[in-house]
């Protein structure tokens, strides 16, 4: 069996700094459409994606304010105020880069009653089909429509009644997506 040896006569000491993580920042970003109150995410990494959320949310109507904006703060302190959201429609120009931007539907379906967003793009591992996201909300009382490159759902009534789904293979944003709608739903 190969082993490391560490073999050393000084004491280490200080501090590394740990970038936040990419996926988590993009899935808690959109939890701030769930509510009024303020919003802090802390340590959220200088990454492109993350401005990208971050000018999706202001085109809600979420205001935002950073602190940390200098190169030399390691992470980013963003507040997300959504008491003012003004549109349920997440457009083809600023989802297109980021695959992460389906994770706004549910959030948004479940505040608003209803959502439209644009199929998502920007995912450099390949193609990445989003119909579990869909399956999953229509189990739970969504209707959902995709029409000219857009994704609409709706919640009959004004709010989701919930339901049951079992995904047939794993998908991390399709859960994500399912429980920030069901956050609100009025069933089980």
């Amino acid at each position: 069996m190969d082993k490391l040896v560490i073999r050393g006569g000084n004491r280490l000491a200080g501090t590394i700094p740990v970038s936040g993580a990419k996926n988590s920042a993009l899935t808690l970003i959109p939890c701030a459409l769930l509510t009024d109150e303020p919003v802090t995410l802390r340590n959220l990494p200088r990454l492109a994606d993350i401005d990208g959320f971050q000018h999706l949310m202001n085109q809600f109507g979420v205001s935002t304010s950073t602190q940390g904006k200098r190169p030399e703060d390691f992470g980013r302190v963003v507040t997300f105020e959504a008491s003012r959201v003004t549109s349920s429609v997440a457009p083809y120009d600023l989802v297109r880069k980021m695959r992460a931007s389906i994770l706004v539907l549910g959030p948004m379906l479940a505040r608003m009653g209803e959502a439209t967003v644009s199929l998502p793009g920007g995912c450099a591992i390949g193609v990445r089909p989003i119909d579990l996201h869909l399956k999953v909300l229509e189990a739970i009382g969504a209707e959902i429509e995709i029409s000219a490159g857009y994704v609409r759902a709706i919640a009959p009534d004004g709010g989701l009644p919930g339901g049951r789904y079992s995904f047939p293979i794993v998908s991390v944003g399709a859960t994500e997506n399912a429980l920030m709608a069901a956050a609100t739903a009025k069933g089980k």
